[in-house]
């Protein structure tokens, strides 16, 4: 330390003195604390204190890619909450039981046309897009595309090769008990087209009988494709409900699927919402039987008009006790009935145990007044 600040130090008072001392030991402080703690702060940067950051594996995982599943569940992360929202429609319950009664309609014909013991079940009934289902039809199948003449729109029924060539097989006497010989990688002929054509009509038969309690509608065979590219009856992204059905044949059978966009069931969408069978919202016929039978027990009054008479204001203000109105009406004429303003009934006047009395002969008709 210097002379001059020797001679500084000397000036200050007491009380300056016990300040800067104290200054020098915060400082002290601090400077010791920070280096002390420099490298655990350091250190624990890691899982502890800063954020943790995720591995392309868990991404993937994320976002639905994961490449260890092969694509085995394409509803998985982010991909699911979008797929979820395209196709997030409401549910029609009469369609259930629509399909229900086609299942017990079609095992009863199905056997009929193969003369062999064909059991037919629902596996389920959902809602797709258009476009996905079309991209995930196992090939070969065969696509049938059939118009609801009724509402004037299409629907499309696949029938898978299993099922075509059960078909095939039994009604052309293949024996039982021994499975359908399959021959992949060939189109198919015309006798297995018309074979399977005549199932699929039994099939659309069906289909309208199991709309008919709903709403009568004809469903008749269009045209019969074996590419999908063809087989298109609406946009893509549209939404349709499918119907997956499992045919028996004892050791043969395969899989029938009826697809109907949201679009064709538009006309009777009203229907379809319904719980059951003939729901009304918002009627009750017991308290209908009611006010009908009330209604006939109520008391109407009908009056007589013997006749009437147009007179002007001028001459009524000059009426005076004894003035005689004289009226048109004779003995032979009809007089009206009237129940308040409305007319009702005509007949002529009589006498009747001592009383004066009308017999209604004829009604007037609401329109015929209104017109006269």
């Amino acid at each position: 330390m210097s002379d001059t600040d020797t001679d500084e130090l000397e000036k200050m008072s007491d009380e300056e003195r016990a300040m800067m001392s104290d200054w020098e030991d915060m400082a002290d402080e601090d400077s010791s604390g920070s280096s002390a703690d420099a490298t655990p702060a350091f250190d624990g940067g890691g899982d502890d204190g800063g954020a943790r950051i995720l591995n392309q594996e868990e991404i993937d995982s994320l976002l639905g890619f994961d490449e260890d599943s092969a694509g085995a569940d394409e509803t998985s992360g982010v991909m699911a909450l979008i797929n979820s929202a395209m196709v997030n429609y409401e549910r029609l319950p009469m369609l259930d039981i629509v399909f229900d009664r086609l299942v017990r309609l079609m095992s009863t014909s199905l056997r009929n046309l193969t003369s062999d013991n064909v059991e037919v079940s629902l596996d389920q009934v959902s809602t797709v897009r258009f476009g996905d289902y079309m991209n995930s039809i196992p090939l070969p199948a065969m696509l049938s595309v059939f118009k609801a003449e009724e509402w004037d729109n299409h629907g499309l029924l696949v029938t898978d090769s299993a099922l075509i060539y059960s078909i095939v097989d039994v009604l052309l006497g293949g024996r039982k008990g021994t499975p359908a010989i399959r021959v992949e990688g060939r189109p198919y002929t015309t006798i297995e087209t018309k074979l399977v054509e005549r199932m699929v009509g039994v099939a659309l038969g069906d289909l309208s009988s199991a709309f008919d309690p709903l709403s009568p509608v004809s469903f008749s065979l269009d045209r019969m494709e074996t590419n999908p590219r063809f087989a298109t009856i609406t946009q893509s992204g549209n939404a349709c409900v499918l119907a997956r059905l499992r045919v028996d044949m004892g050791d043969r059978g395969g899989r029938a699927e009826i697809l109907i966009p949201y679009a064709t069931l538009e006309p009777i969408r009203e229907l379809l919402l319904q719980m059951f069978m003939g729901e009304k919202f918002g009627r009750d016929s017991i308290w209908e039987n009611h006010l009908t039978h009330e209604l006939y027990k109520t008391d109407v009054q009908l009056q007589a008009v013997l006749g009437e008479k147009t007179i002007s204001l001028h001459d009524i203000l000059n009426w005076k006790v004894g003035t005689k109105v004289m009226f048109t009406t004779s003995v032979d004429d009809e007089l009206e009935l009237r129940c308040g303003h409305f007319p009702m009934f005509k007949g002529p006047v009589g006498q009747k145990q001592g009383n004066i009395a009308v017999r209604i002969e004829r009604y007037i008709p609401p329109e015929q007044d209104e017109e006269s």
